[in-house]
């Protein structure tokens, strides 16, 4: 009895003795030193497109069937999460249409641009108050109707600081605002984000307080004081735009006004970067009626040009990244590496394309937009519209020297 117990104790002792090395082995293995390894977030990155002034002249209105002028570019709007335009004239039902020089078109119209893909507009400009205190409300109050649709640059009160907007999409934080330098009438400015330069201090002041919003990226929209109708960029508005990078912590700035299109750059930021467009151009007008097929090219061929330009940001995140398939080994196997979401440092922007886009006035009269590229002018070419094959290879040309000017890469 006593020599079974001893050999019961014995294999017991050397079993415990076992375990205790295998355990000991493995609490070593387990808190060795191990280096952070993060999970990238769904919400890591955000596409943004930019295109310019949405305007309607009698011969955009007059055609009716709105939807036929965004049937081109909608696919490619509908790819961004945001995409803004900038619309150049009061939205009022209740007041007739109108044109040149005092606009005023009706919802019907923006809601077309609403249902092919925009959903973030400017609305100050210099024909923010062509009718007054009666647009400017009727304006506002038709764009805060519009669920997941942003809009900022008209006050409820006279005299109010910007306005502004916090767009949260797709897990960003993104503050836009937008001002005009510009009025063609000075009634009811007050009403209006209307800074010109002579204010661009007080306009400063106020853009630093907004920075100060929890944002993870700031757009401002600025309707400039430029001539119109050309294409060089001003040093002054050069040099008030790092400005707004420097001092108002702008990450992108979208500038419009001259009716035509101009170059875009890249700026480095304190480690990141920021975006400057200078111009996009008419979106959609009735500006380019009669197509220079036969002369020399006028400022009037420019204005039936635009842009429409993709800018993709991404969370700026210090860390090295564990892809998809490790994550997922990661997650059942308790003693794998620590699985976690880096600080966020910033916005970086990481893809940007340019689209070049242009009226195109269809045999039945219709305005409309389309992407000019080689697909569409062979398109033409089939269809026996030589003469508008033709004018837009040129005006393609004529692209290629904007993109040449523009520093981006």
């Amino acid at each position: 009895m006593i020599f079974r117990r001893s050999r019961v104790f014995f294999f017991t002792g050397l079993t415990a003795l076992l375990l205790f090395s295998f355990f000991s082995c493995s609490s070593t293995r387990k808190t060795e030193p191990q280096a952070d390894v993060f999970t990238k977030p769904e919400d890591d990155s955000i596409t943004l497109l930019f295109a310019g002034d949405i305007m309607a002249h009698a011969n955009n209105y007059r055609a009716g069937h709105f939807d036929r002028i965004w049937t081109d570019i909608s696919p490619l709007l509908k790819t961004s999460d945001l995409a803004f335009a900038n619309i150049e004239a009061p939205v009022n039902d209740k007041m007739d249409w109108s044109s040149y020089p005092q606009f005023n078109m009706h919802s019907e119209y923006v809601q077309a641009a609403v249902d092919a893909g925009f959903n973030v507009f400017s609305l100050a400009n210099n024909h923010s108050n062509d009718w007054y205190l009666e647009g400017i409300n009727a304006t506002r109050t038709y764009f805060e109707s519009k669920k997941n649709v942003w809009a900022c640059g008209l006050k409820t009160k006279g005299g109010d600081p910007i306005t502004y907007r916090l767009i949260e999409k797709n897990g960003w934080k993104v503050l836009f605002c937008a001002f005009t330098e510009i009025l063609n009438r000075p009634d009811y400015a007050s009403w209006i984000d209307y800074f010109p330069s002579k204010k661009h201090e007080e306009l400063v002041r106020q853009l630093r307080e907004l920075s100060s919003l929890p944002h993870d990226l700031f757009v401002i929209s600025v309707h400039t004081d430029e001539e119109e109708y050309k294409t060089q960029v001003t040093e002054s508005h050069r040099k008030f735009f790092e400005r707004l990078i420097e001092e108002c912590g702008a990450d992108i700035i979208w500038a419009n006004h001259p009716h035509v299109s101009k170059e875009f750059e890249l700026k480095e930021k304190d480690g990141s970067r920021a975006f400057i467009m200078y111009a996009n151009g008419n979106t959609v007008s009735g500006q380019r009626t009669s197509p220079s097929f036969h002369k020399s090219m006028n400022e009037r061929d420019d204005t039936g040009d635009g842009l429409l330009i993709k800018v993709k940001v991404e969370k700026n995140r210090s860390g090295t990244y564990l892809d998809a398939k490790k994550q997922k080994r990661s997650s059942k196997n308790k003693g794998g590496p620590a699985v976690k979401v880096p600080e966020y440092k910033g916005p970086y922007i990481s893809k940007i394309e340019a689209h070049f886009i242009t009226t195109y006035i269809r045999p039945d009269g219709q305005f409309t937009v389309k992407l000019c590229d080689e697909d569409f002018i062979h398109s033409l070419e089939r269809s026996g519209l030589d003469n508008w094959a033709q004018y837009l290879k040129k005006r393609m040309d004529i692209y290629e020297t904007i993109k040449g000017k523009s520093k981006w890469q």
